[in-house]
């Protein structure tokens, strides 16, 4: 077995499984929630992958997101990985809150001493899955939706971007859409990758991965106009609009801003149906 069950839990007619395992490409144990839904019980179902925010884990949006009220109408099976690895004691991981500990940014560090177990973007796009689809017959390997809040807004653009044969369907929660042009992704990059390597900070930037994307897109990102890390220019989702405005031309992308909201769960559980109707567009 891969997997240890350490709950099972009743949710809207289907089950959630908390879950951790020993993955290779962090270096660690991690521990997951994966949702079932109850169609999981008559045949395979598709999946969508949704990666947390700064500070967050597996267990946040699985508790407070509402995800699963939809994910069980629609016949989808949710995943929610944790956001890095943990407990690897590399000086400094947890002197911030915002790099290390909780703040992966879903990429493979390059720089020492990160490169030990800071390889978010090979356990979520590889190890993840696969043992995931090992492990679970009843999910779909060919058909995967990826979403996201903050960080993991970030994560899941860029995944996609990067892998759009891949995943059927994406969208986000106010997310960060060009971490070069920030300070949480410039703190990020600088640490995972080094100062001096800005080619590599590109690739895991959703506004320059789009520039040269050169295909249709069909995105949906919501973000709250009362979110206190937009107004400080944190997300910058206009930069990401207009840049795939200008490579695609009808860009596909819909960024709705949500009057009042802020950056919390009490943003992500009120457009969550929404999330999940979008990915069942295309996963179902």
């Amino acid at each position: 077995m891969i997997f240890e069950t350490v709950a099972t839990i009743a949710s809207f007619g289907g089950r959630l499984l908390k879950l951790k395992h020993a993955a290779k490409s962090t270096n660690c144990e991690m521990a997951l929630n994966l949702y079932l839904p109850p169609q999981a019980s008559n045949g395979k179902v598709p999946v969508l992958f949704y990666l947390s925010g700064l500070t967050c884990s597996g267990d946040n949006c699985a508790e407070k997101g509402f995800f699963q009220h939809s994910a069980s109408r629609e016949g989808i099976a949710v995943v929610y990985p944790d956001t890095s690895p943990r407990g690897l004691q590399i000086e400094g991981e947890d002197d911030s809150w915002d790099f290390g500990t909780g703040a992966g940014f879903y990429v493979n560090a390059t720089k020492e001493p990160w490169t030990k177990g800071y390889n978010m973007y090979s356990y979520i796009v590889d190890e993840l899955p696969e043992a995931l689809f090992s492990e679970f017959p009843v999910l779909d390997s060919s058909s995967l939706g990826i979403t996201g809040h903050s960080m993991g807004g970030h994560g899941a653009l860029t995944i996609y971007l990067k892998n759009p044969d891949k995943y059927k369907s994406c969208s986000a929660f106010a997310p960060i859409c060009n971490p070069i042009n920030c300070a949480w992704g410039q703190k990020a990059f600088k640490g995972y990758f080094g100062e001096d390597q800005q080619d590599k900070w590109k690739e895991h930037d959703a506004t320059e991965l789009v520039k040269n994307f050169g295909r249709p897109l069909a995105l949906l990102i919501d973000v709250g106009t009362g979110d206190n890390f937009y107004k400080q220019g944190q997300l910058l989702p206009e930069n990401f609009v207009k840049a795939a405005e200008e490579a695609t031309h009808l860009s596909g992308v819909t960024l709705r801003m949500q009057p009042d909201y802020d950056h919390s769960y009490y943003f992500i559980s009120t457009f969550a149906d929404d999330h999940v109707k979008w990915a069942a567009k295309y996963l179902l």
